[in-house]
């Protein structure tokens, strides 16, 4: 009877084990999988992505404009199929817990939507009674469906319809029906001042957001209790950023500043006449390095929110000084394309 005991003891302790043994390796598994899933996307050369697209469909011809949308498209193309895919919809984990990335990829979304309505609405029209391009009129709206839908439809599959639809305007600025283009691209001032008002807007919200998510700053950048009260009695909006959000606005700038990066590397290529003559090549170069400063590798396993002159960094006042640099240079050149 001892024996029968002793015998269904060990089974017992064996079964523990091997259960204790699979958690772990499964536990391991899933962090090996979300450090993947959630680094970063590298760079890309926008040339050589154009080249590359229009090799693809049997022709060394890049009009104006090439560059751009296909920089677009390459972006949303990015988010879906990034290591671990488009992250922000899974339902499982490890996606489910990767919010750094998850943050990362709407701050992305945002500017891919931006320039992807300056597209349609501004650099593809003549003028403002100019009609649109069908095309662009399909792909806009399906890069502003929601962002976090899994099924029926899905997000990627939305998103996709919406790099299709970009492609085939690719297609058609490559083609001309009888002597005209069957699609346009207007690399204009004007055209170029309004997409940089959008830009500026985008970029002073996230540098607010981030400076206020500095240490002892509860109550947004700068603000004294004197003028918070004041701020509350007028009924202006106080930002607030708890200190689970800290890493959220952090990685929400890094993913719009991944994007916007290659915006305004296109915008420098395929607007480089218009640059050249208002002499505006350097200000966009400014906010090209300021972009290219703000992703900078990530040294720490988190995001440090230090004080001003402490112990340790604070990535939060350093990601919005280079976002406030780029806005400066920003606001620059939309005076430059506003003036005569």
């Amino acid at each position: 009877m001892a024996a029968n005991n002793t015998s269904e003891d060990i089974k017992s302790k064996g079964i523990l084990w091997g259960f204790g043994v699979f958690t772990l390796i499964v536990l391991a598994v899933l962090v090996l999988l979300g450090a993947w899933w959630g680094s970063e996307p590298g760079q890309f050369n926008i040339q050589d992505e154009a080249l590359e697209r229009a090799k693809e469909t049997h022709t060394s011809n890049i009009p104006v404009g090439y560059t751009y949308t296909n920089t677009l498209a390459h972006i949303a193309e990015v988010l879906l199929h990034k290591s671990g895919g488009y992250i922000t919809n899974d339902v499982a984990p490890p996606g489910v817990f990767l919010d750094n990335i998850s943050n990362w990829e709407y701050g992305a979304l945002v500017m891919l939507r931006d320039a992807t309505s300056a597209l349609r609405n501004h650099f593809a029209r003549d003028q403002s009674q100019s009609a649109e391009d069908p095309d662009l009129a399909i792909a806009e709206p399906y890069f502003y469906y929601e962002n976090d839908s899994w099924a029926l439809p899905s997000t990627e599959a939305e998103y996709q319809k919406g790099v299709e639809s970009l492609h085939k305007y690719m297609s058609r600025l490559q083609k001309y029906g009888g002597n005209v283009k069957q699609a346009q691209f207007y690399s204009r001032a004007d055209n170029l001042w309004q997409y940089t008002e959008v830009v500026i807007k985008r970029l002073g919200g996230l540098s607010t957001r981030l400076a206020a998510n500095s240490s002892g700053s509860n109550y947004g950048p700068g603000l004294t209790e004197l003028e918070r009260q004041v701020a509350e009695q007028e009924g202006t909006p106080v930002v607030r950023v708890t200190w689970l959000e800290i890493d959220d606005v952090f990685y929400e700038a890094r993913g719009a500043a991944w994007a916007l990066l290659h915006i305004l590397r296109a915008i420098k290529y395929d607007f480089a006449d218009i640059l050249l003559d208002k002499r505006a090549m350097r200000t966009v170069d400014i906010m090209i390095k300021a972009m290219e400063n703000a992703l900078q590798p990530i040294l720490s396993p988190m995001i440090l929110n230090g004080g001003g002159y402490g112990l340790f960094a604070n990535y939060s006042l350093t990601m919005a000084n280079y976002i406030a640099r780029a806005n400066a240079a920003a606001l620059d050149l939309r005076d430059i394309m506003n003036r005569g």
